[in-house]
């Protein structure tokens, strides 16, 4: 299957490719971050606990703290945990760890996940999900995948056309050099959104998968 992103970098000289990495640079916008109201927006009835698999920053545990009791996130890069813990300082609600996920203790009424799943062994960790979870509770996650089917590679093309769009609502104003934030680790994901949602509803059946513009896709589950 045609890959649009890898297509811009080897043709036309790599002319598109530049062209539209620079509208980007000028207009910039976390796809990550941009899901994180969709994620309180889906966060069950007066959620007492939540765990932030693959915290980050802390941008996201600060969030679900104005709304959650207690907020746990976990991270194995310490860099990551720094970061997260200086994000959340003076909140005493929130907790970041190192503790993999197969050790965490439950249960949880939410379990939230954002470009996180592909860096793990997916199977187990859909299972350790299912585990952490309270009857009621929520899972809520943003991932991507690599394009392998004809509807993905037009959910591909409609994002890489409205990426620098988004970027421009969101920030009209060009960006502004600033301090460079700790990079976040990066792996390719190599389990498609077919391969994924199957395998998801096999582990939570049920579970609902979708795609959205940002390269991104999203799921969402409800424990029995």
């Amino acid at each position: 299957m045609l890959d649009v992103r890898r297509v811009t970098r080897s043709r036309w000289g790599g002319r598109l490719s530049s062209t539209m990495a620079g509208l980007n640079a000028r207009h910039p916008w976390s796809h990550n971050d941009h899901f994180h109201g969709w994620i309180l927006a889906r966060l069950p009835e007066q959620p007492r606990r939540a765990l932030d698999v693959g915290c980050g920053r802390g941008e996201l545990l600060a969030r679900l703290a104005e709304r959650v009791h207690e907020v746990v996130g976990i991270d194995t890069d310490a860099g990551m945990r720094a970061a997260a813990t200086a994000r959340c300082l003076g909140v005493p609600s929130v907790h970041v760890s190192d503790t993999p996920l197969a050790s965490v203790d439950g249960p949880f009424d939410v379990v939230t996940m954002v470009a996180v799943l592909h860096h793990l062994d997916v199977e187990a960790a859909l299972h350790d999900v299912r585990r952490l979870l309270a009857p009621g509770g929520r899972f809520l996650f943003v991932g991507l995948a690599p394009p392998a089917s004809p509807a993905d590679l037009a959910w591909d093309l409609a994002s890489m056309v409205t990426n620098p769009v988004i970027g421009f609502v969101k920030h009209p104003w060009p960006a502004r050099e600033a301090p460079a934030p700790p990079p976040f680790p990066v792996a390719d994901p190599t389990l498609t959104f077919d391969q994924l949602r199957d395998l998801a509803r096999a582990v939570m059946p049920g579970a609902r998968m979708r795609h959205h513009l940002g390269f991104r896709h999203t799921l969402e589950w409800t424990a029995p």
